[in-house]
């Protein structure tokens, strides 16, 4: 039978020099521990609780529109990935947004994402669908086009 893994995918570019699949090295991010790739047994409870936040706030304030949910959604990642580096659910799941830095041979960089990577992400994962196409090395297509990446605290 012939795994995904065989195939590839049109998201992962090329691969890692010395051939090989781990992600980690992919990405030049720890396989384990601190600075390793969040899961998605991490990230999709981070995101169920972002987004019912957002609904509990929109509703009390805001009133019953259902575009106001999403709205608080976009400016929670926008303020809070922007500036801090997580949103509440990635706190909450000891996970985080960073930058990665193409082609350096560079650890990712330490610092939050920054306020333009922040939009583009936002926009993004506000669609819904880039948040959902993965590429090889786990990321969403909203975190490729940003140039970041989320890891464990």
């Amino acid at each position: 039978m012939v795994a995904r893994k065989d195939v590839g995918s049109w998201l992962e570019g090329t691969p890692p020099a010395g051939g090989g699949d781990a992600v980690g090295p992919r990405l030049r991010l720890p396989a384990t521990g601190p600075g390793s790739l969040a899961s998605l047994n991490r990230r999709a409870p981070a995101i169920v609780i972002d987004w019912l936040l957002c609904l509990l706030i929109a509703s009390a304030f805001l009133g019953p529109n259902p575009l106001y949910p999403l709205a608080v959604f976009a400016a929670e990642n926008l303020l809070l990935v922007g500036t801090l580096g997580y949103t509440v659910g990635h706190r909450v799941l000891g996970i985080q947004v960073r930058r990665v830095l193409p082609g350096t041979g560079a650890a990712p960089a330490t610092g939050p994402a920054g306020p333009a990577r922040a939009a583009v992400r936002t926009v993004l994962l506000s669609l819904a669908i880039p948040a959902v196409i993965w590429d090889g090395a786990g990321r969403g297509m909203h975190d490729r086009a940003a140039g970041t990446v989320i890891v464990r605290r």
